[in-house]
């Protein structure tokens, strides 16, 4: 029997004539007994059910990491760890070499270079997938539905939202694959800012556009300027705020970026916003749990993230023409940061 009755538009029963009645009862038991599994086959239908052809899925929050740091593809395949050699000059000062010609036994003074290496581990991922020839067959029925396509792209999801939370975050249990804001030996300035910067008064504004990039320099020893911020995205999406009253068409976000620009000389200074950086989303990651903004070079001498084997997927196989599976499967690091000094974090909680 129907398991929903049908009412009009006034709320009163519709009552069905035998066809209409047995064929309502026939779909019913086709679905009962053909769409039902964990997942969700089993839907309840009547005559006057109509099946979308549209299909709704569910919706991540997405970031294009590359954009934020250096992501190196394709390099070191296969291999278990990326060797990096850090060059080092030794020379000493610069007068040191003057030459005193009236001294016959004047020694040279002289110029070396050492080396040092940093290793970072590669690590192998991959997940099956699988379907039957029932499968399929019963997935076909709702005429809009491709259950191999459904369950390839909840892998390459699973793979695409992996790699984007280790980009930021690394990956806890694995000492060595850290992220983007998560780095051990980057230096933690808590002084320069200490709340919202859309939350800073004119004069905090002020104060901070002035003391941001020399805090920068002064880390990396005035070897670089830095090329991006990024911003946890709580504040970023207060900063369309004006500076002040006096100015009230320059907004906060408007103002920093050109200050960053002209200080930086660098017509393309990126201000970014990233939901991890929101003490809200990392406080449960072991020695984060805090607002953190950061400033860094943008160059992967500097700091970078490797996927020598971008996700691929085999092709589907099967032995007995009824069970299906193939495998996607990759490579991946943590993000390294090589030049320390080049990266700065700011850190309020």
């Amino acid at each position: 029997m129907e398991k929903t009755q049908i009412l009009n538009d006034k709320g009163e029963p519709v009552v069905l004539n035998a066809q209409e009645r047995s064929r309502a009862n026939v779909l019913q038991a086709q679905y009962n007994n053909e769409l039902r599994n964990t997942l969700g086959y089993e839907v309840d239908i009547t005559t006057l059910t109509t099946i979308s052809k549209r299909v709704v899925e569910q919706k991540f929050f997405t970031i294009p990491f590359a954009d934020y740091m250096p992501v190196r593809v394709g390099e070191g395949a296969w291999a278990s760890e990326i060797l990096t050699y850090r060059d080092y000059a030794i020379g000493g000062d610069f007068g040191t070499g003057v030459v005193n010609t009236g001294n016959a036994k004047s020694r040279l003074a002289e110029v070396d270079s050492a080396i040092n290496s940093i290793k970072v581990p590669i690590l192998n991922w991959a997940k099956q997938i699988n379907w039957t020839f029932m499968d399929l067959q019963i997935a076909s029925r709702s005429g809009n539905w491709d259950i191999v396509t459904s369950k390839e792209k909840s892998r390459k999801k699973n793979w695409d939202l992996g790699i984007q939370k280790i980009a930021f975050l690394g990956m806890e249990g694995y000492a060595e694959t850290n992220g983007l804001l998560t780095q051990s030996d980057v230096t933690a300035n808590t002084s320069v800012i200490t709340k919202y910067i859309k939350s800073m008064t004119a004069a905090e504004f002020d104060t901070f556009v002035q003391n941001v990039v020399s805090a920068y320099r002064t880390n990396a020893v005035n070897t670089a300027y830095p090329t991006h911020f990024i911003i946890p995205e709580t504040d970023y999406v207060g900063l369309a705020a004006p500076v002040s009253a006096t100015y009230p068409n320059v907004t906060k976000l408007e103002y920093l970026t050109r200050a960053f620009q002209m200080v930086t000389m660098n017509p393309n200074f990126k201000i970014l916003p990233v939901a991890y950086a929101d003490q809200a989303n990392n406080a449960d990651i072991t020695g984060l749990n805090k607002n953190r903004y950061t400033l860094l070079n943008y160059d992967e001498d500097t700091i970078r993230m490797d996927i020598p084997v971008d996700y691929t997927a085999t092709l589907q196989n099967t032995i007995n023409g009824f069970n299906f599976e193939n495998v996607g499967y990759g490579q991946f690091t943590g993000v390294k940061a090589y030049r320390p000094r080049e990266v700065i974090y700011f850190d309020f909680t």
